[in-house]
């Protein structure tokens, strides 16, 4: 299974405490490979140069895609979700989010999603 990160997924670790790579096996049950995109590490990159709540979670988001071998990928789109949506459709990518936006427009489209429930644990529906 390949499942791509989108930047609010890679935020939730800061902003929950939930170990999303540990939840990513708990919930997948077998083998698979973690990926972003580059409109995701822009989004990533920008947050972590503002101040706030965000900027500590995008840093620690950064962390863990440098610590746990994200691979990135790049788009021809600049749209982060537009080019989520075109990995999910055309190469079965599993999408991890959570914009409920993105996450209807993913399942209608007949893919599956990764997202958090109860700020505690994910789900894959």
């Amino acid at each position: 299974m390949r499942i791509i990160l989108d930047t609010n997924f890679l935020l939730l670790p800061d902003r929950f405490g939930v170990d999303i790579f540990s939840e990513l096996e708990r919930v997948v049950g077998g083998s698979y490979e973690v990926f972003t995109i580059e409109p995701v590490m822009r989004e990533l990159r920008g947050l972590a140069r503002e101040k706030g709540k965000d900027a500590g979670a995008a840093k620690v988001g950064l962390q863990l895609v440098e610590k746990m071998d994200v691979k990135t990928l790049k788009t021809r789109e600049s749209d982060a979700d537009k080019a989520i949506l075109e990995l999910a459709r055309k190469e079965g990518f599993v999408v991890a989010t959570q914009d409920i936006e993105l996450r209807k427009k993913t399942r209608a489209r007949g893919g599956k999603v990764i997202y958090l429930r109860a700020k505690q644990y994910l789900v894959l529906v």
